[in-house]
């Protein structure tokens, strides 16, 4: 149970999310016509007479949109309904052509689910399950353009019909925290089975943010939707905003207004658009032009046999089977692309290196693309490169700090580590005549400290290794280093 409160002046109050997620369906062509998908083309470039609402236009489902939808359904463990059926909400806005939207509230084409969620990504304690009351399938409205022209807005419909799914939780979340572990665990899910590329900044994912507030143990308050939230981050300020304001106006002796509002990120607040609407207000009814969906046993088999392996059982295996500390295994599964580059390391390295890739990703390779200011797709090193210098890690060319001096070179020229090794003369020696021969030296050069050491002073060992590496410019083997240098402090 979440600790999360709100401290106001008549005790403390608790917050209850619900969240209505809008995922753009990956498909080339949108929900009820073949106009493509693509975004970021001119406006009204891809509108179909269908997506205009032409008169006598007819929609046709989208096969490849109702296999997405029952795919996302299956990797969220919810009820497949084998028979759905379209409905029509009807409301008028600028941009909606037909004057109704057709989507999906009676029957949607998949029921109850739920997602297990990591509140706290390094303590396996924070597990918590959300569960997911539905997903419906409906098109998607066009996008009004108000900053074209000084005294009117635009129209641009390319949007206008493409397919969503509406993923719709249940009120199960009690802190932006959790809300947050929510939207990013669904996100990761959604890329791993390909339903919805996740880009929220371009809007392919957004939320509409449910809150309401109650002393804790009391019965749910009224709650209020703030439409449209595009980021995480976002969506976490706008729960925390609404929950403080509607905690401030309850104890003021006002009450909350069921209404719909919008997040301002610029004031960092929420204002309000307009009441809630019911569902007896948008008059639904059965899409006369579009009989019941029906789903055959063996469509649903070939979409469960699509469905990749996810990431709570990615995270499982490489934990239980790859001996992989929990926190790697929850950062390198939370997101496919990283779970992809990491794969093809571990096919090049082998799987009893398992431990030592997981380690040098998540600190050395994650640690310098984040300086870099890169992403992983972004990375100068790609995964074959980082297998070769993990190999030579492995075999003793390179030692930790020699590895660490190549790895730089790698970030800079994208040369390969073997390359590096030879032309700039950085190969590991063990060559114990050599390193004897310096030992000897700098020995030589603080008889204090050798006096010291031999007095029981153990931790100055650590000083004779390093001024030993320093004065090999850290191509020694370090485990050479260590035992002669016992031989020597105990001979001389």
């Amino acid at each position: 149970m979440s600790d999360y409160r709100i401290h106001g002046a008549t005790g403390e109050w608790e917050v209850v999310i619900g969240l209505e997620v809008h995922a753009q369906v990956t498909s080339k062509a949108k929900l009820f016509s073949g106009a493509s998908t693509e975004f970021g083309a001119e406006p009204n470039t891809q509108v179909s007479l269908v997506d205009a609402a032409m008169p006598g236009m007819l929609p046709v489902p989208n096969a490849e949109c109702i296999r997405q939808a029952v795919r996302t359904g299956m990797a969220l463990e919810a009820q497949i309904n084998p028979w759905s059926r379209f409905d029509r909400k009807n409301y008028f806005y600028a941009d909606l052509p037909q004057g109704y939207q057709i989507s999906q509230l009676y029957h949607p084409i998949v029921g109850e689910g739920e997602i297990e969620i990591l509140v706290d990504e390094k303590d396996e304690g924070s597990a918590k399950r959300v569960g997911i009351e539905r997903i419906h399938l409906e098109q998607d409205a066009g996008k009004l353009m108000h900053d074209q022209h000084p005294s009117m807005s635009y129209v641009d419909l390319n949007r206008s019909g493409v397919a969503l799914m509406e993923i719709v939780s249940k009120p199960d979340m009690r802190s932006p925290e959790e809300a947050g572990a929510y939207v990013r665990k669904l996100r990761s899910i959604l890329r791993y089975v390909g339903s919805c590329d996740g880009n929220m900044e371009q809007g392919s994912m957004r939320a509409d943010v449910n809150v309401s507030v109650r002393k804790p143990g009391d019965p749910f308050g009224t709650r209020t939707e703030t439409k449209n939230v595009n980021s995480v981050r976002f969506i976490m300020a706008a729960i925390d905003y609404e929950a403080n304001r509607q905690v401030d106006v309850l104890e003021g002796g006002g009450f909350i207004v069921q209404e719909t509002r919008l997040w301002d990120p610029d004031k960092a607040e929420t204002r309000s658009l307009r009441s809630k609407e019911e569902a007896h207000d948008y008059r639904y009814f059965p899409d006369p032009d579009l009989l019941p969906v029906e789903l055959a046993d063996t469509f649903l088999a070939e979409c469960r046999g699509s469905l990749p392996e996810l990431p709570d059982a990615k995270r499982r295996r490489y934990e239980q089977v790859l001996g992989l500390p929990a926190y790697n295994a929850a950062v390198l599964t939370a997101d496919v692309d990283t779970a992809r580059w990491f794969e093809v390391l571990l096919e090049k390295v082998g799987d009893g290196h398992a431990v030592r890739a997981s380690n040098w990703v998540t600190s050395e390779l994650f640690g310098a693309l984040n300086r870099l200011g890169k992403t992983l797709a972004e990375s100068p090193v790609s995964p074959s490169q980082a297998a070769e210098l993990l190999r030579l890690i492995a075999d003793g060319t390179l030692s930790g700090t020699l590895a660490k001096q190549v790895f730089e070179i790698m970030l800079d020229t994208g040369e390969n580590p073997g390359a590096i090794v030879e032309a700039r003369g950085l190969r590991q020696t063990s060559d114990t005549g050599a390193i004897d021969k310096v030992i000897v030296e700098v020995l030589a050069a603080n008889p204090d400290k050798v006096a010291e050491y031999r007095s029981g002073k153990d931790k100055l060992f650590g000083f004779f290794v390093g001024q030993t590496m320093k004065a090999m410019a850290g191509k020694a083997n370090p485990q050479v280093v260590n035992e002669l240098l016992r031989e020597a402090l105990r001979s001389s």
